[in-house]
């Protein structure tokens, strides 16, 4: 009987490369090069619904808000940018990276209730918080019949 060292990163590895040999199956054509699939890195996203608005909160710590590219098209709100590595100095003797560095993207589909005409967005202490109202309910009236 052998000991064999378990080691719980080469697992994670090995999900990561089977993953991408998946990506790369895909013929290019039929891959949306704007899909998260093609990011480097996915933000978080907090959604929450309100009687006359959504709210999305979005981490994105080390991003300019400056930087982000919120479009909205066709119902579809798309978010990206990119987040660059710092500069550091020679006396760097070790680094470890928990979070993502390059290009990110996001989609989200809004439903009809949603006012395009009137999203709003605005970043602080890296958290871009985007305000998209509903659009006035269409309430029923009461015709009137001549007699």
């Amino acid at each position: 009987m052998s000991i064999v060292r378990y080691e719980p990163f080469d697992v994670m590895n090995d999900l990561q490369a089977s993953l991408q040999r998946l990506f790369e199956a895909v013929p290019r054509q039929d891959r949306d090069d704007s899909s998260a699939a093609t990011a480097d890195w996915v933000p978080a996203v907090d959604i929450q619904e309100f009687a006359d608005r959504f709210v999305l909160f979005v981490d994105l710590p080390g991003v300019n808000p400056e930087a982000v590219d919120l479009t909205l098209d066709q119902g579809v709100l798309t978010l990206s940018g990119q987040r660059e590595k710092q500069a550091v100095g020679d006396e760097l003797v070790r680094e470890r990276r928990e979070r993502g560095l390059g290009r990110f993207h996001r989609r989200f589909i809004l439903p009809d209730t949603a006012d395009a005409d009137g999203v709003k967005a605005n970043g602080r202490q890296g958290v871009l918080e985007i305000q998209i109202p509903k659009q006035a309910k269409a309430q029923p009236r009461r015709i009137q019949v001549a007699a």
